[in-house]
């Protein structure tokens, strides 16, 4: 009995982390589109701030994806410890 218990846990533990890392993919997802999104209105507009709206996009999606990449790790911990 106890055993079937901990293999139910341990299945809702991998379905949870599945579900985590799942919704961190897509979350980043989403903000890295909305970011090239607006940063290519803001060039539409002006088109001589270019560089610095790209460099400025560049920098936060890779902020964004590496808060993706420390969810997805956390989901990998919970499911492996």
């Amino acid at each position: 009995m106890l055993a079937m218990i901990s293999l139910a846990i341990s299945g809702l533990v991998a379905l949870g982390a599945s579900f985590g890392a799942g919704i961190a993919a897509i979350g980043a997802g989403l903000g890295i589109g909305k970011i090239g999104s607006s940063a290519m209105e803001a060039i539409a507009r002006q088109p001589e701030a270019a560089g610095d709206i790209r460099s400025n996009m560049i920098v936060i999606a890779a902020l964004i994806e590496g808060v993706a990449l420390f969810a997805v790790i956390v989901c990998l911990l919970a499911l492996f410890l």
